[in-house]
Order: C-alpha cells, then structure tokens, then sequence
C-alpha cells in the first residue's frame, strides 16, 4: 500500500512540476494581454498532456515496482483513463497556440496553421504525432477497439511511440521554455530518456534475457473440452522467474504461424523449477491454433504479471469464483493457497455444463484439500445486472448467501470483463472492503 502510495505521489508531483517549470521560466508574467493569455496557456496545456502521456507509457511499460503496486489490471485502467484527458489536453496545446499566435500576426486561424507548418523548425512533425496519437486514442475506446482483431489493435497501438518520438524535436526547437543548456531543458529529456529505457528494459531486454536463460519449450498438449487445451511447458531455472499461482504470462510461440502474436494466459497450474502449465481456449484467433502446437515448440515470453496471488490475501478464508477460461488462475490459486480444511470455496459459473473446464481436477484438489465444489450453471436473464442464472436472480441467491462467513473471507474472481464486474458489485454490496477483493479479466 505505501508503495502505491508513494508511486502515486511521484506521478501528481511530475505534473506539479512541469507547471513550476513554466512559472520559473516567468510564465506567470505571461498573462499581460489576451493573445499572452491564450498562447501561455497553451504552454501549459502541452506541458501538462505530455507529462500525461508519459505516465501512460510508463504504467505500459510493465515496471514490477507498478505491478507490485497495483496489478497489472489495474494499472492497465488507469493506463486507459488517462488516455482522452492527454489527447484533449494536447489538442488544446494546438489550438490555444494557433489562436494565440494568429492574434498577435494577425492572421485568421487556419492562415496561421500555415504559417506554422511552413515557418516553424519541426512542426510538420509535430502535427503528424497529434494525427498518430488521435488514432491511437479512438482506436482504444471500447465501442471501436472491439472492431479490431487484438493483433491488429495492438499494432495500432504501437503508433504510440512514434507519436512521442516526432514532437520531442519541436519541443525543443519552438519557444525558449526549452531552451539549449538551461536546466529545463535536461529535466524534460530526462523524464523521455527514463519513460524510453523503462519501455527498452522491461519490454524488451529483460523478456529476452529470462527468455533465454529458460530456454522454454512446448513439452506437451492436452485435450479438456472443445476447443479448450492445456499445454505443458518446460524449461530450467524457473524458480528464478518467481512466478507464483494465479499470475499470468504474455507468451510467443515461435512456429510459422504464430511467432509474430503474443497472447497473456494464465498459470493453471502451480509453477515449479522446471515446468509451467496454461489452459488456453480457441477464440478464433491465434488460440485457436496452439492445439496443434508441435512437442518442442520454443517459446519466448514476459512476465510473470498480477497481483492475483495468495500473496494478496488478508484473511484466513478464501473464496474462489470463475467462469469459462477464467477456471485457468483459480485452478493454480486452489493448489497452493494457504488455508485449513472447510476454509475454502470453489464457485464455477457457466451457462451449460460443457462450459465448465477443469472440473476433475478442481474436484480432486478440493477432496484433497477440504475446499467446498459449487457448480452454479444456466443461463442469466437477458439485461439482468447479475452474474447469477436467471432462476437464482429470482430465488433472491446471492454471493452472501451462498459462503457463509463471507466477510471473513478474501474472494478472488476471473472472468468476462462484465461478468466479473457483476460479481465485484454483488461482493462489495455484501460489505467486503476492496483490499478483501481480487479480480483478474480476461478481456482485452
């Protein structure tokens, strides 16, 4: 918790600062006239939507300290929230400067966009970093992500970076904020240089090296359901990786096919030194195919991510709740969490019963363990806001009265992004606090 804290404090005071920077420079003498009004304010504007971005970038760019802090979930939120309010403060920076600069020509605005383009050092650039990051930004919303295969959005996505790679330079070049050799200057590459090599170490060297240190292969495929495989992994040194049940990996597995996707899958088994176990279901992309995985497959991966450990727990009970593929992290969570017999509860969820996976194993984990099985199947009701069927909805059912001592108890759920935030309300309705509650989607 301090360490969330602490991160969070960092981000609010990145922001304070890139206004003190300003102010210092004598910004706050800026005001005098309307177009002096107008253009500092755009100053500002642009200063605060990259220190913005920025941060974006950095909850992005998988730093354990983050994904210690707040989960690889969460941080991907709050990733995404920050997303329209960096994108409309940038647009303001634009505008606000092309109003205030056409009043001091003066010149009508768009003759003033053209001025800009063809007189500025480096703006053209900058104008093809605002079009790159709004595409990047309507492609994230949910209404139009969803249009996308995840391949394709992704790559989208990546446009990112080199939105942020073609402003650096007219930041630099227009104006005097940033001026050559004030100290300005060396804080704000400072903040570029340590965003770029987080992103290098974290995204790239260090998956590279665990990688290859791991020398990770496919050691076999196992059928449970249709469309539903486990595929067992093996490799050494793993311990070193300090995966633990219920974290999940981004895995690439090198066959003509798939080498160029990377998908997150979940532990479903627990980790141990030389073997690792996802259960995977055909989607109709790229998951679809690892049921022909060949015996010998290398694979590379990232990770392990997630706050969806034991390690998270804070009460000696524990409420497990899945649904579909979601059964994968609560089946590894299951084999070694830590709690005396009659402690537990298991809750699958599905529509029919060919919908539930893992069954047998989760049976003979629970018998073995003294963990309480419910398999709850049927369909929900068409717009109930339940993650219950629709005969428990009317039967009044509900997660407080299926687990007794519910209060006492830390609940971990995985599922559809709408279904678990379902059962996140109807936990939280029964007056569970949020550090008792755990959630992982599966959703992208």
């Amino acid at each position: 918790m301090r360490l969330a804290d602490g991160l969070q404090i960092i981000a609010v005071v990145s922001v304070a600062l890139v206004i003190a920077i300003f102010l210092a420079d004598g910004g706050a003498s800026r005001f005098g006239t309307p177009a002096d009004a107008i253009t500092s304010l755009g100053v500002v504007t642009g200063l605060v939507g990259t220190d913005l971005l920025l941060l974006m970038m950095l909850l992005a760019a998988r730093l354990p300290s983050i994904d210690r802090a707040f989960g690889h979930d969460s941080a991907m939120e709050l990733h995404q929230s920050l997303g329209k309010p960096a994108l409309y403060l940038i647009l303001g920076h634009g505008v606000l400067l092309t109003i205030g600069y056409a009043m001091v020509q003066p010149a009508s605005v768009f003759a003033e966009v053209w001025i800009m383009l063809t007189t500025l050092p480096d703006m053209p650039l900058a104008f093809v970093g605002l079009g790159l990051l709004v595409t990047v930004v309507v492609t994230s919303l949910v209404v139009v992500r969803h249009r996308f295969r995840y391949e394709a959005w992704h790559l989208v996505h990546l446009l990112s970076y080199l939105a942020v790679l073609v402003s650096i330079p007219h930041q630099l070049s227009v104006g005097t904020l940033f001026r050559e050799g004030s100290v300005q200057r060396y804080y704000w590459l400072a903040l570029y240089v340590g965003v770029a090599g987080s992103i290098l170490l974290f995204r790239f060297i260090v998956p590279i090296v665990r990688s290859l240190r791991s020398r990770l292969v496919v050691e076999g495929v196992d059928p449970v359901a249709r469309d539903v495989v486990s595929i067992r992994l093996s490799g050494r040194q793993l311990r070193r990786l300090g995966a633990r049940s219920g974290q999940f990996f981004i895995w690439r597995f090198w066959t003509p096919k798939l080498w160029w996707q990377a998908h997150p899958f979940s532990l479903s088994a627990a980790p141990t030194g030389d073997a690792l176990r996802i259960t995977v279901r055909g989607l109709g992309d790229a998951s679809s195919a690892l049921s022909a995985l060949p015996k010998g497959t290398r694979v590379s991966f990232e990770g392990p991510y997630g706050l969806f450990t034991d390690f998270a727990r804070t009460s000696p009970r524990i409420v497990l709740i899945a649904a579909g593929i979601g059964v994968a992290p609560i089946r590894s969570l299951l084999e070694t969490a830590t709690f005396a017999p009659g402690q537990a509860t298991v809750i699958l969820r599905s529509s029919t019963a060919d919908d539930t996976y893992l069954v047998d194993e989760l049976t003979d984990l629970c018998r073995a363990r003294g963990a309480q099985l419910r398999i709850i199947a049927g369909k929900r009701s068409p717009g109930a806001n339940s993650w219950l069927p629709a005969d428990a909805v009317r039967a009044k059912v509900s997660l407080r009265t299926l687990v007794p001592k519910l209060r006492e108890a830390d609940v971990y759920i995985c599922g559809p992004r709408r279904w678990t935030d379902e059962v996140v309300r109807d936990a939280r309705a029964a007056g569970l606090p949020t550090r008792q509650i755990h959630f992982e989607r599966f959703d992208w």
